[in-house]
C-alpha cells in the first residue's frame, strides 16, 4: 500500500540532526505533497512578494528516514509520478539572479497552468515541464539550506529531475532522511531569473537502499541516459567535477583507455548547465544511452 505525507511537515535546511517525520522500510513507495518555493505564501497579484515571511522560502516536506540506509550506501529515488498545482508564480528583482544587476523592484507573476501549458501571457504559453527543484538527503556535516545545493542533493534546480527519472544520492546520516519540494511547472536550463514557475505538487516515489556501492554526487538515470550532477562554487568547476564523476565511472565498466574513453565522451557526451543561480553553480554531465547499451553498463543493478 503506498504510504503518504502531507506538507505540514516540512524543513528549511538538510541536517543530520533533524527528527525524521516517517520512517519506511526499503521499497516503500510513498506520496509527499508539497508547497511551492513560497510556501503558498502569494495566491494573487495583490500579493507584494517583498511583505511575504522570507524565512518561509524553499520548505521541503520530510524528513523521511528509511531503515537500514547507512553512510557509504546510495539511496535509490524513482520518481513514479508528480502532479502539480493549476497555478504558478514567478519572481524576480535587485540583486537575484543572472539580471539582479539592473532591475530596481522585486516583482511578481501568476502564471495559471491549464491544458498542458503554463499561461505566461497572452501571447506565449509555455509547455509543461513539471520537475522537482528540492531533493535530496541530509549532509554530512552543518545543515545546509533548502535553497542551497551540494553533494547531498538540494536545491539542484535539474530540469531531468521529472516523472520517471531516477535519483541515486550518496548517504551521509543514518536512514538518509530525504525531503523534498519546490516544484515547477516548467524551468529552463539555468533558471536565470532565480525562480520557475513555483507550483505546490505532489510526488510519488519509491525509496530504496543500494548496499555495496558508494558515490560522491548525486547521479540521476532515465530513458534518454544518464547524468552526473555536481554542485560547486563556480561553474568551471561544477562542469569538471561532472566530466570526471562520469569516466570514473564508466571506465571500469569498458575495454577502452582513459584517453579512448575521453575521446568517446567528447563526441558524445554533453555538459549541460542546471542552475546559475543558487549559492553554489550546478552542472551534469549527460552520457546517451546508446553508449550505456553498448558497453552493457546498467547503472547500480
Amino acid at each position: 500500500m503506498t504510504q503518504s505525507l502531507t506538507c505540514k511537515d516540512v524543513i528549511y535546511a538538510f541536517s543530520k540532526d533533524h527528527a525524521p517525520v516517517k520512517q519506511i522500510e526499503p521499497g516503500t513507495t510513498i506520496e509527499i505533497e508539497t508547497y511551492d518555493c513560497f510556501e503558498n505564501q502569494v495566491q494573487s497579484a495583490e500579493t507584494k512578494i517583498a511583505g511575504i515571511d522570507w524565512d518561509r522560502i524553499n520548505p521541503a516536506t520530510g524528513p523521511i528516514f528509511i531503515t537500514g540506509a547507512q553512510p557509504g550506501d546510495v539511496l535509490k529515488v524513482t520518481i513514479d509520478k508528480l502532479e502539480i498545482g493549476s497555478q504558478g508564480v514567478m519572481a524576480t528583482g535587485p540583486d537575484l539572479g543572472v539580471m539582479g544587476h539592473r532591475l530596481d523592484e522585486l516583482v511578481s507573476k501568476i502564471i495559471p497552468v491549464e491544458d498542458g501549458f503554463a499561461v505566461f501571457n497572452d501571447k506565449v504559453k509555455v509547455p509543461l515541464n513539471p520537475m522537482i527543484g528540492v531533493i535530496g538527503v541530509a549532509p554530512a556535516g552543518e545543515p545546509v539550506s533548502c535553497g542551497t545545493p551540494g553533494a547531498h542533493g538540494g536545491n539542484m534546480d535539474t530540469k531531468l529531475i521529472a516523472e520517471g527519472a531516477t535519483l541515486y544520492f550518496p548517504v551521509f546520516a543514518e536512514g538518509a532522511l530525504f525531503a523534498l519540494g519546490d516544484f515547477h511547472a516548467a524551468m529552463g536550463d539555468g533558471e536565470i531569473g532565480v525562480s520557475g514557475i513555483e507550483v505546490p505538487g505532489k510526488a510519488t516515489v519509491t525509496l530504496d537502499v543500494v548496499k555495496g556501492t558508494s558515490l560522491r554526487h548525486p547521479v540521476l538515470v532515465n530513458e534518454e541516459g544518464i547524468a552526473f550532477i555536481v554542485s560547486a562554487a563556480t561553474l568551471d568547476e561544477a562542469v569538471k567535477t561532472a566530466v570526471e564523476e562520469a569516466i570514473d565511472f564508466l571506465l571500469p565498466h569498458t575495454d577502452m583507455t582513459l584517453a579512448e574513453l575521453t575521446m568517446l565522451m567528447s563526441a558524445a557526451g554533453d555538459t549541460q548547465i542546471s542552475q546559475v543561480v543558487d549559492p553554489l553553480m550546478t552542472a551534469r554531465f549527460f552520457v546517451p544511452q546508446y553508449i550505456l547499451n553498448a558497453y552493457d553498463v546498467k547503472p547500480f543493478a
